[in-house]
């Protein structure tokens, strides 16, 4: 071995002892010694830990914004808390400028309101539901008061998704057929927005899955097959069924343009959100 090969071993060598000296190496000789772990093993640990980290704790945060913990969207009702599978959210607490028109519109109580709306509807999008207590928690009220907030904003025609109004909708249908119901009903992406309370990407996510299923429909597969094929609930997929049956029979325009490829224009004009409202009336 030349002498330059040597000194290019010795200083690789010197490079290695170096990286071990570092945090991760001190974490991972930490957990192998305290759990009498390998060190293969507490590598892995590490990195797993590393994952646990980034996703629930190392949160970029703008002004206003809060992370909290939310149970995951897809969790049963009725499933106890404990055993709930939970994802970090972030979530606009303080959004300055409608939240100041709120306040100078309706005072404190529609200040509260707002925020409830905005932050469910946040939640959700990402993937979580907010409770009762989590919204009472974060607004400083009480349980009960957003239960009443709830309803209220319930009453004029805002849909407000939380842990408790899951439990709430019982065997009528979900809030994913309602919202695909107003969409071939005539009503624009801003409307169904404002009147679902659910973002305009929510809308279009559940259209794709609506797409989905009732292509695999007509194709004649099973409800069985295409709720494994689709990873829909059995509920979800008789509802979409049903609700493609319904308009099927209606020769309804726009569920005709969502199965059928997209003509030119067509693209542009969706994101436009000029999709005309039936027989050309405004909805309230």
């Amino acid at each position: 071995m030349s002498k330059n090969q040597d000194f290019k071993k010795q200083g690789a060598y010197g490079v290695l002892r170096l990286k071990s000296k570092d945090a991760r190496a001190a974490i991972v000789h930490k957990l192998a010694s305290d759990f009498n772990l390998t060190p293969i093993i507490a590598e892995a640990f590490y990195q797993q830990f590393s994952l646990y980290f980034e996703e629930h704790a190392n949160v970029s945060l703008s002004t206003g914004e809060i992370a909290y913990e939310a149970v995951a969207a897809e969790e049963p009702a009725g499933k106890h808390i404990r055993l709930t599978r939970r994802i970090t959210v972030r979530l606009k607490h303080i959004d300055f400028s409608s939240d100041l028109e709120a306040l100078a519109n309706y005072g404190l109580q529609g200040l509260r309101r707002h925020r409830l709306a905005r932050l469910s509807r946040q939640a959700y999008d990402q993937g979580g539901l907010l409770s009762f207590e989590d919204l009472a928690m974060i607004l400083t009220t009480s349980p009960s008061t957003v239960r009443r907030d709830v309803q209220h904003l319930r009453s004029q025609g805002q849909f407000i998704m939380t842990r408790g109004t899951k439990q709430d909708m019982g065997p009528g249908a979900s809030h994913k057929t309602i919202i695909i119901d107003l969409y071939f009903k005539g009503y624009t992406f801003s409307e169904i927005e404002l009147k679902t309370n659910h973002s305009e990407t929510s809308v279009k996510r559940y259209l794709a899955d609506f797409i989905q299923i009732a292509t695999l429909h007509k194709q004649e597969f099973s409800p069985q097959q295409i709720r494994l094929i689709a990873k829909k609930s059995d509920r979800l997929v008789r509802e979409y069924i049903g609700l493609y049956q319904t308009y099927d029979k209606q020769d309804n325009e726009r569920l005709i343009e969502l199965l059928s490829p997209t003509k030119p224009g067509a693209e542009a004009e969706k994101k436009s959100g000029t999709h005309p409202v039936r027989g050309g009336e405004s909805h309230e």
